[in-house]
């Protein structure tokens, strides 16, 4: 499995993962995916985030394959420019989204298309979303959106309200779509089917992705398919219990103590490098 570094992918979560509490890269996490990329090694991430508001972080990672987005619903290429794979929304996500919003008027929330975010309520937790993304949405009323080409509806509530809509989702049990808990405020309406996983799947269908090692990382329960998927899945010691229990590695280190480092020494040792 671990034969030849240059054919190992590791896929990494943002969020929880690769990025600290203060939202950055460790330093040994920084110097650590440097000495794997020199070595040969192929690094990558695999986020719920947008091309537009992964972008602040494209330079600083210096990253040279596809990157999966908006949990699974797409696959990008920053070299080429080009967005490789989509699974959108049915068009019925409109429908059950102004049907959420009308039984909890509480939620904020936008909708993630590849050409931009649109924010449809803007509430104090989807104004917070708006804040860790770093970019500039578009506001617009529910029914104002354009159809076709929905990635994922993002809702932002309160924890406890988080809770109450999971168990509104399950109770209305709409048709073609799943719901995922992203963190402890936010929830996403996914395209059924789509995850990280179902991307990495597809990603393993990628020219010249042929073959190769996957090693998958990640610490929420979005990241619970991906990490399934992999050949090898691990998650940092401060991931939810549902992911440890699914993982082949558990790290001992959390995301502020450098756990992507750790897996990447792991990948390395076992290369014999």
């Amino acid at each position: 499995m671990f034969e030849d570094i240059s054919r190992v992918v590791l896929l990494s979560d943002m969020d929880g993962t690769l990025l600290n509490s203060r939202k950055e890269i460790t330093p040994a996490d920084r110097e650590a995916i440097e000495r794997f990329t020199a070595l040969g090694g192929r690094f990558t991430v695999a986020t719920g985030r947008t091309i537009q508001s992964f972008d602040q972080f494209r330079s600083i990672i210096g990253l040279k394959y596809p990157i999966i987005m908006y949990n699974g619903a797409a696959i990008h290429d920053y070299i080429s420019g080009e967005t490789l794979y989509t699974h959108p929304l049915t068009l019925r996500a409109k429908e059950y989204t102004a049907e959420l919003l009308e039984l909890m008027p509480c939620a904020g929330g936008e909708v993630l298309k590849t050409e931009g975010t649109y924010v449809f309520s803007n509430t104090d937790y989807q104004q917070l979303h708006t804040r860790l993304c770093g970019i500039i949405p578009n506001y617009a009323e529910l029914a104002d959106i354009e159809d076709g080409g929905w990635l994922k509806v993002l809702f932002s509530l309160a924890p406890e309200d988080v809770e109450h809509m999971q168990l509104l989702v399950r109770k209305l049990n709409y048709e073609d779509v799943d719901f995922v808990k992203s963190s402890e405020i936010f929830l996403e309406m996914l395209p059924q089917g789509v995850s990280k996983g179902s991307a990495l799947a597809e990603y393993r269908k990628l020219k010249g992705m042929e073959g190769c090692t996957f090693v998958s990382v990640g610490d929420f329960d979005n990241d619970i398919e991906m990490i399934v998927e992999a050949d090898v899945g691990a998650c940092p010691a401060n991931a939810e219990d549902s992911v440890k229990s699914k993982a082949d590695l558990v790290l001992s280190r959390t995301n502020d103590e450098g756990a992507v480092a750790e897996l990447i020494d792991y990948i390395i040792e076992r290369c014999k490098m």
